[in-house]
């Protein structure tokens, strides 16, 4: 049986609700650092949202499982470099990447295929003659020593190589960020033309640049290896480094190959990959203070630890190319075993840079080759424009609420509004921390889930009160009312914020983009309607009740109810009355 209404402290739940509301807004003034307001979306805030389209070496459509693998390890891109309220959703073979506010330029680089693998130097020649070589490609060589045209034994010594540790090499000046984006195909407009196309390309260039006989199966064999040698200087002769490479992500690391450098300063023809990128542990930026640029430090895995100190051990005054997409990041001469496995990748980066190819290589390579088809700016005006019509309608819904609890509840409709907006105000400081805590971002359909928990916060302050005249209606006064009344609505709210947050949290697990969103908030609104009803409007209700001014006919509205109930109390008594006569 519920204890009196007189025995409740409703000054210890109020007191409660006043804890958090403090707690919270000192997390939102004086913790993160960033702005107390939301993060907003990007069809408020505007931002970039880029498109890329899938490709394969034949020109067949991909497979779903392909494109969701490359969806995940795009999404953890876009987590690693913390870009916020970002979303990578797949629309056929295309995976949409949007990004809010100004970190959308990030985004850009997110479709790099980044598959790495680690091939022995065999030849390496200068793309052009010496003096037609750019003025960066003459200094990539300090600290490396693969810059300066070295002859195919790779002999040269680099002058910066001085931690037995680390295996460098100064690659091309930093350029990768522009290799990251290839062109759209020619004739972009005709799609499976382009595909056609883009097999034929592939095809040819695999024919030339990863000919098995570009490595000679039995070097002691004079005629193979002449055969090895014609083939290898047809293929670097027909190489052009200032075109886009067909092979980009669709080279097959089991064949030699045959590329360039990142600036195009310098042709290779490389060995079958020994140590593939997979077997990289963890990669990170770093400055490194002897050379005096930005480097990528690799470490590798239990297996590849051990390849790569057996095959440094062996080859000793040779060369190794770290090769990404078929380009070479870094070819360094190996001075000494490495043993421990850690590696480094110099290559004149920027710090931006090395730190965009350290995440892709730290999470994963994609399983397909993607072009950029299209890369836009999204404006806010339209979402502001709608967000602006959505909340003027709310505002509208929400004044007629006020309205009829006011004309029909009395001082209970002032509680009404009260309670609303100490709602509004806890949602406001949880919007604000989830921004900054797990990137939540507030767009149009967030903002239509909060204008739909408004009204299923109203609606249980209505079956509160409708629970409260029933109880009137009986007989009973409004102050023990109050305790019987809340006992039979506070069963009836918690099976409906039950229902609707299970509802909300079914929609969250099965839709993706904006409609996860609209559940999320919707479900998030049920919990603090919980909240509010439990810590604010009953102990509110409870302090009217003891209050003979505020709980009087006239203030409360409850007038009409209190006359029927005194009636039937009067029908009571006088029924009593005859039964002991």
């Amino acid at each position: 049986m519920a204890p009196p209404a007189g025995q409740i402290r409703p000054g210890r739940y109020l007191a409660f609700f006043v804890l958090i509301v403090i707690v919270l807004y000192a997390l939102v003034f004086f913790t993160g650092g960033g702005k107390p307001t939301p993060k907003l979306g990007i069809d408020l805030q505007g931002g970039t949202r880029v498109i890329l389209t899938a490709r394969t070496p034949d020109g067949a459509e991909p497979s779903r499982e392909s494109l969701n693998q490359a969806r995940q390890i795009i999404e953890t891109r876009v987590n690693g470099i913390g870009v916020s309220g970002a979303e990578v959703v797949l629309d056929g073979s295309n995976v949409v990447i949007t990004v809010p506010g100004e970190e959308g330029e990030q985004a850009k680089n997110l479709g790099r295929t980044a598959k790495l693998h680690f091939r022995e130097v065999i030849q390496a020649v200068p793309a052009a003659p010496p003096q037609a070589v750019p003025p960066g490609g003459e200094n990539a060589g300090e600290g490396a020593g693969q810059e300066s045209g070295a002859p195919p034994s790779g002999e040269q010594q680099p002058s910066g190589e001085q931690q037995p540790e680390q295996s460098g090499g100064g690659g091309a000046p930093g350029a990768a960020p522009q290799q990251d984006q290839p062109a759209p195909e020619p004739g972009g407009d005709d799609g499976p033309a382009v595909d056609q196309q883009t097999a034929d390309e592939i095809k040819a260039a695999k024919e030339l640049r990863q000919n098995p006989a570009l490595v000679a199966e039995n070097p002691d064999d004079p005629a193979a290896a002449a055969a090895a040698q014609q083939a290898q200087q047809q293929a670097l002769a027909a190489l052009q480094c200032s075109s886009q490479d067909p092979l980009r992500g669709n080279d097959d690391p089991q064949l030699p190959l045959v590329a360039c450098n990142e600036d195009g300063t310098e042709k290779y023809v490389l060995a079958p990959s020994f140590l593939p990128g997979e077997q990289v542990e963890d990669a990170s930026s770093g400055y490194d203070q002897q050379r005096g640029g930005w480097v990528v430090n690799l470490s590798f895995k239990d297996q590849g630890t051990k390849t790569w100190a057996d095959f440094t051990s062996q080859h000793v005054g040779d060369r190794a190319a770290f090769v990404l997409d078929t380009q070479v990041v870094s070819a360094p001469n190996i001075q000494v075993a490495i043993l421990d496995g850690n590696t480094q990748i110099s290559g004149q980066f920027t710090q931006s840079e090395a730190k965009q190819l350290a995440d892709v290589l730290k999470y994963g390579s994609l399983p397909l080759s993607f072009v950029s088809s299209d890369a836009t700016t999204v404006s806010a005006t339209l979402g502001l424009a709608s967000l602006e019509a959505g909340l003027i309608a709310g505002a509208v819904g929400i004044a007629l609420v006020f309205i009829y609890c006011l004309f029909y509840y009395r001082i209970l409709g002032v509680l009404t509004v009260l309670s609303l907006a100490l709602s509004g105000l806890i949602v406001y400081s949880v919007l604000v921390l989830l921004g900054r805590w797990i990137g939540f971002t507030l767009d149009l359909a967030g903002v239509a889930g909060f204008i739909i928990a408004i009204g299923i916060t109203a609606d249980s302050f209505v079956v509160y009160f409708e629970r409260l005249k029933d109880e009137m209606r009986e007989g009973r006064t409004f102050r023990s009312a109050v305790s019987r009344g809340w006992i039979r609505a506070r069963r009836t709210i918690l099976a409906s914020d039950a229902v609707l947050f299970l509802a909300a949290a079914v929609l969250y697990a099965l839709a993706v983009g904006e409609v996860q969103g609209f559940a999320f908030t919707l479900g998030m609104s049920t919990v603090l309607d919980l909240i509010v009803v439990f810590l604010v409007t009953h102990p509110l209700v409870v302090l009217v009740s003891k209050s003979k001014k505020l709980s009087s006919p006239k203030l409360s509205g409850l007038g009409a109810v209190q006359r029927i109930g005194a009636g039937k109390r009067s029908t009571r008594r006088v029924g009593a009355a005859v039964k002991e006569a």
